[in-house]
């Protein structure tokens, strides 16, 4: 069975979706339209920006989420038999999978950079990934730190957990993983403690966007990051992703039960190759590609 993945931010890479852009009218019409819908020109910015254009939340979250969707737009052969997205991603997977439209689902993005934008600057908070430690243990340290908001943010694959919180919590807590036994704990170059409470004004504004937009029947089931289970429930999959922008990513366990269900073949549709190695780490025997 074949499992399509969604890259999340930090994929992105100046020249983007260039190639699709020049070689498929379906594709060049999806950018078009994604300049008009945003109201600037973002297929400008990801064919010829700098890097420190694209790094803006309220770019990157669009061009990935524009340059997912034209590439399983224009996929050969795409039928998948489910889908899932790494936090930004699961909004690319839900359009590739009829759930949503392509315009509703850019406009949630749009709406979802410029609310945890807002929410950065409102409180300054930070992420880091923790190497080398296992889940139960990051979780212990992280609720050992005290008066600080310190969470875990995204279970990238086993060994790799990103925590995500208040600038002096996640201070705190990097030393403490240390003591504990990470072979390292990176502060992140993000503006902001995503998949935390700290994300609480974002959730609410977005979730209003959310309530008033139409989800429809998809093609196959999406796992989703809250819970790492398989939903086709219209209702269902509004709700998670309400919840989303305050709760964990769970990617190993999302794969992990992809893998369970039937998942031999896991392609990516996005910019970069991401995915497509934490898939490796997580289920060693799964097949990995692009979307071509």
């Amino acid at each position: 069975m074949k499992a399509y993945v969604f890259p999340g931010q930090g994929s992105q890479f100046v020249g983007m979706g260039k190639d699709l852009y020049e070689q498929h009218e379906e594709a060049k019409q999806l950018f078009d339209k994604a300049n008009e819908i945003l109201g600037f020109n973002i297929t400008e910015i990801m064919f010829n920006g700098t890097d420190e254009e694209l790094k803006q939340t309220k770019v990157t979250q669009p061009a990935i989420f524009l340059h997912s969707v034209a590439q399983a737009a224009v996929a050969k052969d795409f039928a998948p038999d489910m889908v899932a997205g790494h936090s930004l991603g699961e909004f690319s997977a839900l359009v590739a999978s009829k759930v949503l439209s392509f315009e509703d689902g850019l406009r949630l993005v749009y709406k979802r950079a410029m609310a945890m934008q807002a929410a950065c600057e409102a409180n300054p908070s930070t992420m880091a990934a923790i190497l080398g430690l296992d889940d139960a243990k990051v979780e212990e340290v992280c609720a050992s730190i005290e008066g600080e908001v310190v969470v875990a943010a995204n279970y990238n694959c086993p060994g790799q957990l990103v925590i995500s919180g208040s600038n002096k919590g996640i201070e705190i807590a990097c030393e403490k993983m240390k003591e504990a036994g990470a072979k390292r704990a990176l502060p992140l170059p993000v503006g902001g403690a995503f998949h935390s409470p700290l994300m609480k004004p974002a959730e609410e504004e977005l979730a209003k966007a959310i309530e008033e937009t139409t989800f429809s029947q998809g093609i196959c089931p999406i796992y989703q990051n809250v819970d790492a289970q398989p939903h086709t429930d219209p209702q269902e999959i509004r709700q998670n992703l309400i919840k989303q922008l305050t709760a964990p990513v769970r990617w190993t366990q999302s794969v992990q039960q992809m893998v369970a269900d039937g998942a031999t073949h896991f392609v990516e549709c996005g910019p970069g190759k991401v995915l497509q190695g934490l898939v490796k780490k997580i289920e060693r025997t799964a097949e990995v590609s692009s979307a071509e």
